[in-house]
């Protein structure tokens, strides 16, 4: 896939618009109800890059990674800053977070993911780029070993353990993590006069599945 491991500058997707969109088919009866559907089982995220520019380095800066990128050719990583770990923002990761399965004396590989609760709904969205030194797992509550005891690829958020984990023990986790983007524009079109001026291009960047 066309994809490099490497995280868009994180003090420039700081101060940046964006969070996830959901395509909904709404159809609309004769009697005036409506059927909806989803043609999507998870969300995509969308974020305007250009909104975290600050000076003329900064701007340098986005048309180095974005040349780098050749456009939209290749993805990378982005922090969502409001989005960017498996606890709440106010509180430290811990591998306790998030419940990514229970051992069945025979599955060995544990895919992250985060659920969003709200009220008696739920959502479970796959985690795919973990970052490196950020990933606490822990099975019955019992913290174990990056290395010695599981592997975790960080291209593609799967924890594989060197032994398959107890019946009915609980495989938690909790992490930071990145979003597989992509710049969803060929071209940067920049003013020096407008952006001191105040003005900053438009710079959309979309998730990627991977």
């Amino acid at each position: 896939m066309n994809f490099h491991e490497i995280r868009f500058p994180a003090s420039l997707s700081f101060g940046s618009i964006g969070g996830p969109e959901r395509r909904t088919e709404v159809v609309t009866l004769a009697n005036g109800f409506e059927e909806r559907n989803t043609p999507w089982a998870h969300s995509r995220r969308r974020y305007d890059a250009g909104m975290g520019l600050r000076s003329l380095d900064d701007v340098e800066a986005l048309v180095a990674f974005f040349e780098a990128r050749q456009g939209q050719l290749f993805g990378f990583r982005w922090k969502d800053w409001s989005d960017f770990k498996s606890a709440r923002p106010s509180q430290e990761i811990d591998g306790g977070d998030q419940l990514l399965g229970v051992g069945d004396e025979v599955r060995t590989e544990f895919q992250l993911v985060k659920t969003y609760r709200s009220g008696e709904n739920s959502y479970m969205r796959p985690i795919s780029k973990p970052v490196a030194g950020r990933v606490h797992v822990q099975v019955s509550g019992d913290p174990v070993q990056d290395g010695v005891d599981y592997e975790i690829d960080l291209t593609t958020g799967v924890i594989t353990f060197a032994h398959p984990p107890d019946l009915q023990a609980e495989v938690t986790a909790g992490f930071e993590f990145d979003v597989p983007v992509r710049f969803d524009i060929d071209q940067i079109r920049t003013s020096v006069a407008n952006f001191q001026a105040g003005e900053v291009p438009d710079v959309p960047v979309v998730e990627v599945r991977v």
